[in-house]
């Protein structure tokens, strides 16, 4: 589908998960909008992570449920992947590709969004352009690769971007190219949710989520 001005939502009804007998959330009832932008905040081992990847429909929930609405429709949970992309610095990339070929790799399985021009200007916003995009992935620096996730994810056609921790191992170059990256992508059709604990990665977010809020199992 391509990304155009229409509506895209999740809503968390009496969302919970746990592990073990620990709750990590419970009783999480929220709607997230595109177009606002929101922050998931709390410290670490809040449960942001986790939050993130039972949204996106990867993990399970313990209790509660999410629907998704795209354009008026509401959508199966099994076809959510389709309109989502991550980047996070636990992510893997595909380490025995070079940039260049990660990229292409990329395109196979989502398209770009409009304005892109292939996997090449994608390796050239990434600032891996030149002699870095021959390198293999693996032999690049922590911060190299934290770029070519950001890249990967929030250059994709995806209605759904999940960015968790993401100037984790950037340098304030690196920081000061998310935010203008972000800037660039944020569009009212794209549903953004950042998992942090540090205001400079969310500054650009309308709205907030402050998981402590939902975590029963802590003392409060």
């Amino acid at each position: 589908m391509t990304v155009g001005s229409h509506s895209f939502s999740l809503t968390a009804h009496s969302l919970g998960r746990r592990y073990g007998r620990q709750w990590v959330f419970r009783g999480l009832d929220f709607t997230f909008r595109a177009g606002e932008p929101t922050a998931i905040l709390g410290p670490n081992g809040a449960g942001k992570s986790t939050l993130l990847s039972v949204l996106a429909g990867w993990v399970p929930p313990t209790e509660g449920f999410v629907s998704q609405e795209i354009d008026s429709q509401k959508t199966e949970p099994e076809h959510l992947y389709k309109f989502t992309a991550l980047a996070a610095p636990y992510l893997d990339l595909p380490d025995d590709l070079t940039v260049a070929e990660a990229a292409a790799f990329q395109a196979r399985l989502k398209p770009w969004r409009a304005g892109v021009t292939g996997a090449a200007d994608v390796v050239a916003q990434a600032r891996l352009d030149g002699a870095l995009a021959q390198r293999r992935v693996r032999d690049l620096s922590s911060g190299m690769r934290q770029r070519l996730r950001l890249a990967l994810a929030l250059l994709s056609n995806a209605r759904l971007v999940l960015l968790d921790e993401p100037t984790a191992n950037l340098d304030r170059d690196g920081v000061a190219w998310y935010l203008d990256l972000v800037a660039r992508t944020c569009t009212p059709e794209r549903l953004v949710l950042v998992g942090s604990n540090v205001a400079e990665e969310y500054a650009f977010c309308s709205r907030a989520l402050h998981l402590p809020d939902y975590a029963p199992a802590r003392a409060r």
